[in-house]
C-alpha cells in the first residue's frame, strides 16, 4: 500500500512539474532548479493531501481498547471511500457538505475510524455491532442484539505488557464475522447494560477489549454516520516490534 501510494505521488508530480520544464531555456535550466524543486514540493504535496483525504489515511494505534485484534503500536490503513465522504473525511473539515456523499452503509462487524460527536477533533477506531433500529444489550458479557444472544466461546488466553492475564474469546455475528475479544475482568460495569435502540443513522460501537473500552455503552453513546471516518482495512507496521503478520492481511479486520 505505501510504495503505491508513492509510486502515485511521484507520477502526479511528473505529470504537473514537465508542462512548465520548457519554460526554462537549456542554458538556464540549473539557475531555475529550486523552481523545479518547489513545483515538484507542491505537487507531492497536493498529491499526498489526495490520497490520504479519499483513497487510504495511515492511523496508529495509541491503547489497548481493540486488543487482540489491534495491537498497542499498530498502524493501519483506513479507506477513506468505503463508506462515502463526509466533512470528517478531509482534515480541516475543508469538505464543505452536510451528511455524506458517494455513501455506502457499514456492515456489522466492521471496524471503523470515526469522531465523537463530543470530541469532533480526535480520531476514535472501534468495532460497528449495532445497526439503525438494532436492540443491544449486553448480558453477563454475552453481547446480544435484537434480543438474540451472540455466539461465544473461549478459545485460548492472552497477556502482554499492559494485560496480565484475560481469557479470549471468540464472538461470531449473525451475518457470520468472527473475530476474537478479551474477558479481562468477571462482572465488569460493561458486562451488563440496559438495552439501547440504535437510533436512525446511528451506530453502536464496541471495543474487543470489552473490559477496556470507553465505547457506546457508556458515554460515547451511538456515532452519527457523518461522523465516520473510514473503515479500518490493513495493518501495515507495529512500531513495538509487535508480530502482525497472521493480522495485516485480514479482509476488513474482521479476524474471519
Amino acid at each position: 500500500m505505501a510504495n503505491l501510494s508513492s509510486i502515485g505521488i511521484a507520477i502526479f508530480s511528473v505529470v504537473l512539474v514537465v508542462p512548465f520544464a520548457h519554460r526554462f531555456k537549456p542554458d538556464k535550466w540549473y539557475a531555475h532548479g529550486l523552481s523545479v524543486l518547489v513545483l515538484a514540493f507542491l505537487a507531492s504535496s497536493l498529491a499526498a493531501f489526495a490520497i490520504r483525504s479519499f483513497l487510504f489515511q495511515p492511523f496508529s494505534i495509541p491503547a489497548s481498547s481493540m486488543v487482540p485484534t489491534l495491537e498497542v503500536g499498530d498502524y493501519l490503513f483506513a479507506s477513506k471511500f468505503a463508506y462515502g465522504y463526509s466533512r470528517y473525511s478531509v482534515p480541516f473539515g475543508l469538505l464543505p457538505i452536510e451528511g455524506r456523499t458517494f455513501d455506502t452503509a457499514p456492515a456489522l462487524g466492521d471496524i471503523a475510524v470515526f469522531r465523537r460527536p463530543s470530541d469532533p477533533s480526535t480520531d476514535y477506531i472501534k468495532r460497528i455491532v449495532g445497526l439503525p433500529g438494532d436492540k443491544i444489550q449486553m448480558i453477563d458479557g454475552v453481547l446480544h442484539i435484537n434480543d438474540q444472544a451472540v455466539k461465544l466461546e473461549e478459545t485460548g488466553s492472552y497477556s502482554s505488557d499492559e494485560i496480565r492475564s484475560a481469557k479470549v474469546q471468540r464472538e461470531t455475528l449473525q451475518n457470520g464475522v468472527s473475530y476474537s475479544v478479551l474477558d479481562v475482568i468477571d462482572g465488569s460495569t460493561g458486562d451488563n447494560t440496559q438495552p439501547v435502540v440504535v437510533p436512525a443513522g446511528r451506530y453502536f460501537m464496541l471495543g474487543d477489549n470489552r473490559d477496556s473500552s470507553a465505547d457506546s455503552r457508556f458515554d460515547m453513546c451511538t456515532i452519527p454516520y457523518e461522523n465516520l471516518v473510514g473503515k479500518g482495512v490493513r495493518l501495515f507496521w507495529n512500531s513495538r516490534g509487535v508480530d502482525y503478520s497472521s493480522r495485516h492481511t485480514l479482509d476488513g479486520l474482521t479476524g474471519k
